[in-house]
């Protein structure tokens, strides 16, 4: 073997060699404090046993078809979601844009020039018209001998993958939303059929107070008060069409669609109704089940290789070069071995002084992950807040509604007490007033409690995850992959 082929031998050996390696910290999850379990979830028993987990279609657990059937229009047409999806198509599009860096840049050119030269040209006939034609092939590729390209690919799949989840977050935000209206609605409904049959009962006291009055029982006092109570009532059960309207139409919204061409029938919720019981675990698994915390933590990742990129730019840079091209003036003898000619090599470019524009980039590139990681702790306070917020709300609203349910139902008896004893002329119609009022206040509260039951367990499961797993990154997203040496990128 020739020396000259030995050398070659070694210098390929040694470029892959350093190519192996890269430049930067590699990443290591940054540590967060997470707490045994939940504190509020002392005296409020989850869903038993934990193998009822939630799952992707949560809001199934709440059995109700028109409900089953909105959420699955969100998927659809919802835009916030459609401009997430196209995000994360862009991120993909990124992470092959960064891939393209490991293979050479091969160009190719045909020209033919045709030039005059001048009468006292030495190379041509004076006054001569010269025809050059050129067809070259082009080779260049800059070995990524530091990682910088490999840097570049980890932080563009890790924003890729950033970028799935937060596609999952606007998902699964937009469901919960669209089940709190859903039920808010109902609650509305149920408010209005509640007014409507308290003034039904009104009219009926209207007309007995007024036929009390005639037979001269009651004093006309009565009769306005009892009016006024019924217009104010009525009044009441008009102005609940304005917030009912406004959440129909913000449904229409989450499902795409115009409010012009959208209504949801009346149909009140059952005082009856029990929000389902949330299987809930271990604080730190969500850590992996709410997809904005995997977002934050894979941008953790992106912006962790772009401090090796950063380093990068303190090493030379090795490019290798080749070239090709036939070149002749004569058609006939253009693609001809005489007319042809080569030229290879390599090139070593190294910047000796920059002004200390390397060292702040890369001073910027380690603070903006040091600021990435403030983020993803602080987000995972947040979602730790969040679960122990709606678990707190589900328990104390729970002991609520137990209470309540009884002061409805000593409030209507004391209305019928109390308006027996009008009718007998033991009390005054202003007594019946007041127990009348108290009657419709605590039914209206029994109906909000249900309603903030009912949010409150869309929260937490929404706080939960939603039954999303942080593994759908590397299993669903075709653009992680692995790097040309077969790595994992995840």
């Amino acid at each position: 073997m020739k020396l000259k082929d030995v050398r070659i031998i070694v210098l390929a050996a040694s470029l892959v060699l350093l190519s192996a390696c890269a430049v930067g910290p590699d990443y290591v999850r940054p540590s967060v404090e997470a707490p045994a379990a939940f504190k509020e979830i002392d005296g409020w028993k989850p869903a038993q046993p934990l193998d009822q987990e939630i799952r992707g279609k949560w809001w199934e657990m709440f059995n109700d078809p028109l409900l089953k059937n909105l959420e699955e229009q969100v998927d659809i047409s919802n835009q916030n979601l459609a401009q997430a999806e196209a995000q994360y198509r862009q991120a993909r599009a990124l992470v092959q844009s960064a891939r393209a860096g490991y293979f050479p840049v091969v160009t190719g050119n045909a020209s033919e020039t045709r030039s005059r030269s001048t009468l006292n040209s030495v190379n041509a006939a004076p006054g001569g018209v010269n025809t050059t034609r050129t067809l070259s092939l082009d080779a260049t590729w800059e070995a990524d001998v530091w990682g910088r390209v490999r840097r570049t690919v980890e932080a563009n799949v890790a924003s890729a993958q950033a970028s799935a989840a937060d596609l999952e977050a606007a998902r699964l935000s937009a469901n919960a939303e669209l089940a709190q209206d859903y039920f808010q609605l109902r609650a509305l409904d149920a408010q209005q059929r509640l007014l409507n049959d308290t003034v039904a009962n009104y009219e009926k006291s209207m007309q007995l107070t007024q036929n009390q009055y005639q037979a001269g029982v009651a004093a006309k006092a009565d009769v306005v008060q009892a009016d006024t109570q019924l217009k104010t009532t009525q009044a009441q059960a008009i102005d609940i069409g304005v917030q009912r309207a406004q959440l129909e139409h913000a449904i229409a919204l989450l499902i795409g669609k115009p409010p012009s061409n959208f209504s949801i029938a009346p149909s009140p919720l059952s005082l009856v109704t029990v929000p389902p019981p949330i299987p809930v675990d271990v604080p730190s698994t969500l850590l992996e089940r709410r997809p904005d915390i995997a977002g934050a933590e894979r941008r953790m990742a992106a912006a962790n290789a772009q401090i090796g990129v950063a380093k990068s730019a303190y090493f030379p840079s090795l490019t290798l070069s080749a070239a090709g091209d036939y070149q002749s003036t004569n058609m006939a003898q253009w693609l001809t071995a005489p007319s042809r000619f080569w030229s290879i090599g390599p090139a070593l470019a190294e910047t000796l002084f920059d002004g200390g524009l390397r060292r702040a980039q890369t001073e910027q590139a380690r603070a903006a992950y040091d600021a990435t990681v403030a983020v993803y702790r602080q987000t995972v306070l947040t979602g730790f807040q969040e679960v122990e917020d709606n678990i707190a709300a589900l328990r104390i609203l729970e002991q609520e509604a137990q209470v309540q349910d009884q002061a409805v139902k000593s409030a209507q008896l004391s209305v019928r007490l109390i308006t027996n004893q009008y009718k007998a002329g033991i009390v005054s119609y202003l007594s019946v007033i007041v127990v009348q009022a108290v009657a419709l206040n605590d039914e209206q509260t029994a109906v909000n409690i249900l309603n903030r039951r009912l949010a409150a367990s869309v929260l937490l499961i929404k706080a939960l995850g939603g039954g999303w797993d942080a593994s759908d990154l590397s299993t669903r997203d075709a653009g992680a992959g692995s790097d040309r040496n077969g790595k994992q990128l995840n």
